[in-house]
């Protein structure tokens, strides 16, 4: 009986194809420990790169599981990798996930994190998703590599040197016009610095304002869809307003003519009127008085203010002599109706005697004829004493 002989071919074939089993799912040494409940998340990547099942998961850089599965999406755009995360592992609902790299040329592997922006919600928790919105990954050293080398091959760097020469050429000989620009840009910047509250505040008030216009948009366009009309009617109304206007004009012009003619005479009118108004002033509140007590005659204000009641009980002797009543009124020295504040001053003076006539003057004439004594017709009128 020959000896069973076991080649190495053979035993990697069966390796690989044993039990239906691939090499990817055999348990490797060194991973993470997923407790007794390990639960699943599927995490959708625009592009997986070179992620391979049984890459490491972590959260911090520390290992909390591994990549279980690699497929395609149903909408054969992304790719959905199912991740085995330790039970023990509390992360948010909303968490991202990323695809990075060990070092330049290390594996890959995806690391969870909690949200960057926004505040954390929920928990993570077995059959999740975390969609492609919330995924990304870190560009690769071959990407980095590509894209210098374009640079240096098909780049603008063969026009390096040109442009550095034009520009050391510009610079040249203007370096205080530079230093003073850029002193007048760094000041610029300085005082709009110093108002970016005030700038701020323009564009919060700026942003109100289209606010309430949009709001308004309705209203503002019922405006002007109302504003077409007399729009229309004026248009058709344009040359009696022309015309109106040129009136105007005219009008104006002979009202100047006429100011600038009348000017001297109202000038001179309001000159004249000055002393009458300046007596006027100085007599002050004495005017007002004396209406009133002209008004009030010849029982004035302050004779009814010692008197109490609303009736006056009066008793008159009325003299109807009119001898009598003439001779008290010529023999009073004072006016016939005493008006106070013009009549309380002190009696007149006596008139002065005449005096010699001034050479050039004639003599006044006296209105009594010769032979009529002073008071005749009055002494006719009363029968004469």
């Amino acid at each position: 009986m020959r000896p069973i002989r076991v080649t190495s071919c053979a035993l990697v074939s069966v390796l690989l194809t044993g039990c239906g089993s691939s090499l990817y799912e055999a348990p490797l040494p060194g991973g993470a420990d997923l407790g007794d409940r390990p639960y699943e998340v599927s995490v959708r990547f625009a592009d997986v790169l070179d992620l391979v099942p049984q890459a490491g998961v972590k959260v911090n850089d520390v290992p909390v599981g591994k990549v279980l599965r690699i497929g395609l999406a149903p909408d054969n755009a992304t790719a959905v990798v199912t991740l085995v995360v330790n039970g023990d592992v509390r992360l948010p609902g909303n968490a991202d996930a990323r695809l990075r790299q060990s070092s330049l040329l290390g594996e890959k592997f995806v690391e969870l994190a909690p949200p960057a922006a926004g505040p954390e919600r929920g928990r993570l928790r077995d059959g999740d998703v975390i969609p492609v919105e919330r995924t990304n990954r870190n560009p690769q050293v071959e990407e980095v590599l590509g894209a210098l080398s374009l640079l240096l091959n098909g780049g603008g760097v063969a026009q390096l040197n040109g442009i550095v020469e034009e520009l050391d050429r510009a610079l040249s000989g203007n370096e205080p016009r530079i230093r003073s620009l850029l002193s007048r840009v760094d000041e610029a910047v300085t005082r709009l610095d110093a108002q970016k509250h005030d700038i701020t505040r323009a564009l919060d008030g700026l942003n109100r304002l289209s606010a309430d216009l949009r709001a308004q948009t309705d209203d503002l366009n019922t405006g002007l869809d109302g504003l077409a009309p007399g729009l229309r009617v004026i248009e058709q109304q344009r040359t009696q307003l022309v015309g109106m206007l040129q009136s105007l004009d005219r009008f104006s012009q002979v009202a100047v003519s006429t100011v600038d003619a009348s000017g001297q005479d109202l000038v001179a009118d309001l000159e004249a009127l000055e002393p009458t108004l300046r007596e006027l002033a100085k007599a002050g509140t004495d005017l007002p008085k004396s209406i009133g007590y002209l008004a009030s005659y010849p029982f004035p204000e302050n004779a009814m203010i010692p008197l109490k009641g609303d009736f006056v009980n009066v008793d008159v002797d009325l003299d109807l002599d009119l001898t009598s009543v003439l001779g008290n009124l010529l023999n009073s020295s004072g006016p016939l109706l005493p008006v106070p504040g013009i009549s309380d001053g002190p009696p007149p003076a006596p008139p002065e005697p005449p005096g010699l006539p001034v050479p050039g003057q004639e003599p006044a004439v006296p209105l009594t004829p010769p032979g009529d004594q002073p008071g005749g017709l009055l002494d006719d009128l009363l029968g004469g004493q």
